[in-house]
């Protein structure tokens, strides 16, 4: 079974990924921190290397979807193949970084490698507004996060409600989590434990 975290910066999807790992005896997968063999490129000359770079990423992450598929384990993925790129190659096309031609192109792998592989059994999503995602990035005080702007994050937002509602087919359930503090309260990680046991084993 594969089990899919999705929510913008700040909202909590790795803390979830590894409470949910414990919990149920799940295994966790985080996102592949590996070398990049264009990254250095891209930053000298983003639309040039925009390309390469995100293509470079899609097999990574397509990869991790095989080995998944041929786990016999559930797994719980911080992160999943579909927000790369509904999420954040959108993003990066809208900025002008990537040209249609490369965009157009870049989709239509997309979809013929999803096509091979089946979408999480479920997908959580951790909904959250921008003030709590900036409160969140203030308080873990990640140096490399304190410059993204609300505009940024807004835009990465407004891409994960339309990503949700319209562009992926698969089973969601989503979580509100502006009132929640599911690490430091435990009534509050039980009401998602709820929520999930009741999705894929109908307890309630």
């Amino acid at each position: 079974m594969h089990i899919g975290i999705a929510g913008n910066i700040g909202s909590g999807k790795t803390t979830l990924t590894r409470m949910l790992s414990e919990h149920y005896g799940w295994t966790p997968k985080y996102e592949s921190v590996t070398y990049n063999p264009y990254l250095e490129d891209y930053y000298k000359d983003i639309p040039r290397w925009s390309f390469n770079l995100e293509v470079y990423f899609l097999e990574q992450r397509f990869q991790d979807v095989l080995e998944i598929a041929k786990s016999d384990k559930v797994i719980i993925q911080d992160r999943t193949l579909y927000e790369g790129v509904y999420i954040f190659v959108a993003n990066n096309y809208a900025m002008g970084n990537l040209s249609e031609r490369d965009f157009k192109t870049y989709m239509s792998l997309f979809h013929m490698l999803t096509s091979l592989v089946n979408p999480p059994d479920l997908m959580i999503y951790l909904r959250s507004s921008i003030p709590h995602l900036v409160s969140q990035i203030q308080k873990r005080g990640r140096d490399y996060e304190q410059s993204i702007s609300i505009e940024y994050l807004k835009g990465l937002n407004d891409r994960y409600e339309k990503f949700i509602g319209e562009d992926y087919k698969g089973k969601v359930l989503t979580i509100d989590a502006d009132n929640l503090d599911f690490e430091n309260r435990p009534e509050d990680f039980s009401l998602i434990t709820d929520k999930i046991d009741a999705e894929l084993y109908g307890l309630f």
